[in-house]
This record gives C-alpha cells, sequence and structure tokens, in this order.
C-alpha cells in the first residue's frame, strides 16, 4: 500500500510531496498516520473520493461548535488500523484535537492536529 503525504508545509503553503508505504516489518502504521492527518486537515465535502470524510472546521469557527462529531466518526474510521487511538479536543479558540496512536509496532505517537 501507499499514500502520499506533504512535509514541510507552512501556513498552507509549500512543502514537499513524499510517498509513504508499508515499511520493511509489513506494518502500515506510518501510512494511515499520514492518511489520519490528511483527513481531520481536510473539509468536509473536499474529496472527490471520499465524500464522508473531513472536518466542517470553517463552518465550526463561524458557529463557534467545535466539530466534536466529525473527529469522533474520523476516530471510528481509522481504530481499526492501530492497536490504539484516540482524538480528543484541545481547549481554546482554535479547533485542534490531541491525537494520540499506540502502532502494532508498540510506538506510541502523540500530535495536536489543528484545524
Amino acid at each position: 500500500m501507499r499514500t502520499w503525504g506533504r512535509i514541510g508545509q507552512v501556513n498552507g503553503t509549500g512543502g514537499t510531496w513524499v510517498q509513504v508505504a508499508t515499511d520493511a516489518d509489513g506494518y502500515n502504521d506510518q501510512l494511515y498516520l499520514t492518511s489520519l492527518t490528511q483527513c481531520l486537515r481536510l473539509n468536509l465535502g473536499e474529496s472527490p473520493f471520499w465524500a464522508d470524510r473531513g472536518i466542517p472546521a470553517h463552518q465550526s469557527v463561524i458557529t463557534q461548535v467545535a466539530p466534536d462529531f466529525y473527529a469522533a466518526y474520523t476516530q471510528q474510521l481509522y481504530s481499526q488500523y492501530f492497536a490504539s487511538l484516540t482524538i480528543q479536543r484541545v481547549s481554546g479558540k482554535t479547533p485542534a484535537y490531541r491525537v494520540n496512536i499506540v502502532c502494532h509496532s508498540g510506538a506510541a505517537l502523540s500530535t495536536t492536529v489543528a484545524m
């Protein structure tokens, strides 16, 4: 399997596209982590292939209602690909979520994704 992700992106501009594929041990954890991050950064309905993926972040900022339902839905979609996956809202003005992952290899990953 493979997917493409962007590294070195600053404020939505720049960056280089890199291929992320199954690692030498046969784990797809990095591949699904890349897909999950892109899904959380995607606006709802933006993907031509996955209309149900994404977070309505722009609408959330306008209405001041956090997109918790969509974050929980995304967690449900991707939880099957990791040993453990939690997505929790970080308090603040900008919709941001803390993502904690335990990979099948045993590695623990944690990051904050701002919408």
